[in-house]
């Protein structure tokens, strides 16, 4: 299988896109670290970094969890340890963990601004740093970054402008790295919907069950990763890619089976 004997490190990979990332890569051989806070099972959002790792290992994979809040560099430091521990290096990094709050200026509050600051810009740049080593060993390495196409329109500041800021800087983050890594052929690449994916923070923080119904499965985001990671490192790196177009250049263009409805209206994601 393609993806036989490859680590992979997932953040934020107990539930939603990151674990549909991880059951994709499992399926084909992976070895999945997830790298996620949950240990806990919380009501509102489902899944814990052992129930994630028993579905992966369910669909083919290898599986650790290792509880791990990316804010912090010993436990990023530690879940880097452990995967070699286990899996003997890392060859892919998926820096999926997010923190999003849609608020004007005035109604963002500094705990709110931090907390995106230092999951989505600080923590995918310490995740990355700390991989680096080990990448550099792998014959198809691969950093993937959950974020948007660097978009200036100014729309797209106007009415929630440190969410926006901080998920470009998650775009800057691989496009530096893909630039810096280059001469060691490590891919960084960015990976952004073009319509809404039903997830826990769709149904709970911005539009529950109507948007939910008009957004498409993760399932989407999982099969379009797959085909970027599957790419070999020294070319394919630099890009902003969006899922449809991902599935398009692989000749999939009948996307309907991935609505969370059948044949609704589907709604445009941010930033496209």
């Amino acid at each position: 299988m393609l993806f036989t004997n490859k680590t992979v490190l997932i953040t934020g990979a107990s539930r939603g896109i990151g674990k549909a990332i991880g059951l994709k890569l499992a399926a084909a051989g992976a070895n999945i670290v997830i790298a996620s806070k949950s240990v806990e099972e919380n009501p509102k959002l489902g899944g814990t970094i052992f129930s994630a790792a028993a579905e992966m290992e369910a669909a083919g994979g290898k599986a650790l969890a290792v509880q791990c809040d990316i804010r912090f560099e010993d436990q990023i430091q530690n879940v880097v340890d452990k995967a070699v521990e286990k899996f003997g290096g890392i060859d892919i990094v998926v820096n999926n963990a997010s923190a999003i709050n849609l608020t004007p200026t005035e109604q963002t509050e500094p705990k709110r601004f931090d907390l995106m600051y230092d999951i989505n810009v600080r923590g995918t740049f310490m995740v990355s740093k700390a991989c680096i080593p080990l990448l550099k060993k792998s014959t198809n390495a691969h950093i993937l970054n959950l974020s948007p196409p660097i978009n200036m329109d100014m729309k797209w500041f106007a009415n929630h402008l440190a969410y926006t800021i901080s998920k470009y800087n998650m775009s800057m983050i691989a496009l530096g790295l893909a630039a810096e890594l280059k001469k060691y052929n490590i891919a960084a690449n960015t990976l952004w919907p073009r319509t809404t994916i039903a997830t826990a923070a769709v149904n709970n923080l911005l539009g529950g069950e109507m948007l939910m119904k008009m957004s498409r499965t993760t399932d989407i985001i999982a099969d379009a990763a797959f085909y970027i990671l599957s790419k070999p490192a020294a070319t394919c790196t630099g890009n902003s890619f969006i899922d449809e177009n991902v599935l398009a250049a692989e000749g999939i263009t009948d996307l309907s089976k991935y609505s969370v409805v059948p044949g609704a209206q589907l709604y445009n994601d941010l930033f496209v």
